[in-house]
């Protein structure tokens, strides 16, 4: 079986696809199903989703298909959802507000436990079942968590400063929306999410 460290992101971003899809057809009573019909009903590549698959051994039995069930197991212990994931969130203005209340964040395997900001007028707000917390307590709350996962909306001038309080507090991962270009921990996977790039780049195909 491949490495974590060796596989491709746009490989863990197709497992991520293959596995929703998996979720749906469970969903829907379907147990076994073949790679091209998987990518006919979610317009995927059969080529492709048995390639991406063979990188952790066998899954399908030439002839008869993928046994559902079995492979969204499978696909859940290698994209290691296999557990729960905690999530602390930093920064509760328009859009950490929208991150709070975010379904995926709160459902199967991630669950936002701890928010925090340095406004004084949010600190002690009430947002779900959560209350924003001052920055003082961000290694407390990581301890008492068990925070793996940071999740920055901040503004661009103070995601350095926030990442690096995560990654000293012992953060494993950061999911960065703020568009900023950090300076990341080697010991810390970070993935960055600008909304801004993903629209310039329409831009260009639309001009």
């Amino acid at each position: 079986m491949t490495g974590t460290s060796e596989v491709s992101p746009l490989t863990l971003n197709r497992l991520s696809i293959y596995l929703r899809s998996l979720r749906q057809l469970q969903d829907h009573g379907v147990h076994r199903i073949s790679s091209k019909q998987l990518a006919d009903q979610f317009h995927l590549s059969p080529t492709q989703i048995r390639k991406d698959l063979a990188q952790f051994g066998e899954f399908g039995i030439r002839g008869v298909g993928y046994d559902v069930d079995h492979l969204a197991g499978r696909l859940t212990e290698l994209l290691g959802l296999d557990s729960c994931r905690r999530l602390i969130l930093i920064g509760v203005g328009n859009l950490g507000r929208a991150l709070a209340h975010y379904v995926g964040f709160n459902s199967r395997s991630f669950r936002l436990v701890a928010l925090v900001d340095q406004d004084p007028t949010k600190i002690g707000r009430r947002i779900g079942e959560l209350v924003v917390q001052p920055p003082a307590r961000l290694a407390d709350l990581i301890r008492e968590t068990g925070a793996e996962i940071g999740i920055l909306a901040v503004p661009e001038e103070a995601a350095q400063a926030n990442y690096d309080a995560l990654a000293e507090a012992g953060i494993r991962a950061v999911l960065n929306f703020a568009p900023a270009r950090l300076r990341t921990d080697p010991h810390v996977r970070t993935k960055d999410v600008d909304f801004r790039i993903n629209l310039e780049e329409l831009g260009y195909y639309l001009k």
